[in-house]
């Protein structure tokens, strides 16, 4: 409890963590409020790229969080910077919902179907065959392939939906090509955090319902790691999983107590 008491910043998770769907978890805003009173950061970042950073801060106000544009980011806000820095000025065909096309328009990546350099598959929950077939074809002719996170289903008021990383088994089926990670728990998500924050990552405390994204970002790369069993995780998946979180908890309602 001590070493947590300690840390200087959380980063957390939103579905599964802090809402689900349109709705709070009981207690996620007592842990912002106790992070405030003692004096610790905090961000939230989502693997969640099926909507952009400010959608996030508009719908977490709605909600009774108000959080400013340094204190949110998304899987898609890692893949942008990546594509910025290793893709410049290639050709991307974006697999994505309109408003983040929009966003990636925005940020300058050059979005185009035909004679792309690189296929990019976000949360696409407008996904149809016909994208499915054109970015197979262009995977086929060996085109890179990169997707903004791995997580299998995203948690909705309703259970769960599936999510990218089982959009990409459909893909590296078919073409028999695994894509490149960039969300969590990849170091690009790390390095990402870590400039923003301009902290060590020995600062930093990973807050989180999935064992293989949020806890094994912590896991992979030298940071604490906060299991809460809201969301993705039940308690028995612990058994048999080689990625331990440093704390278990049922809620943030439950380790706001022991901060």
């Amino acid at each position: 409890m001590k070493e947590l008491k300690n840390k200087k910043f959380f980063v957390l998770d939103m579905d599964g963590t802090f809402y689900l769907g349109s709705s709070l978890i009981d207690g996620s805003m007592e842990f912002i409020e106790k992070l405030k009173q003692t004096g610790k950061g905090f961000m939230f970042f989502t693997n969640n790229s099926s909507r952009t950073s400010d959608y996030y801060i508009n719908k977490l106000a709605s909600m009774g969080c108000v959080i400013n544009k340094d204190q949110i980011a998304t899987s898609g806000d890692v893949t942008i910077n990546f594509l910025k820095k290793y893709y410049p000025g290639k050709k991307i065909f974006l697999l994505a919902t309109q408003i983040v096309e929009e966003q990636f328009r925005e940020r300058g990546i050059n979005l185009s179907k035909e004679d792309a350099d690189a296929v990019v598959l976000t949360f696409d929950m407008t996904i149809n065959y016909e994208k499915f077939n054109h970015a197979c074809r262009l995977i086929r002719n060996g085109r890179d392939f990169i997707a903004s996170h791995p997580d299998l289903n995203c948690p909705t008021e309703d259970g769960f939906i599936p999510d990218c990383g089982a959009m990409c088994s459909f893909i590296t089926a078919s073409t028999g090509v695994k894509p490149k990670y960039l969300g969590k728990p990849y170091r690009e998500t790390v390095d990402f955090i870590l400039d923003r924050t301009g902290l060590d990552i020995s600062d930093i405390v990973f807050v989180g319902d999935r064992l293989y994204t949020d806890i094994a970002t912590a896991y992979n790369h030298g940071a604490a790691s906060l299991l809460v069993l809201s969301g993705e995780t039940k308690a028995e998946d612990l058994i048999n999983s080689e990625i331990k979180p440093d704390y278990v908890y049922d809620s943030l309602k439950e380790a706001a107590k022991a901060l």
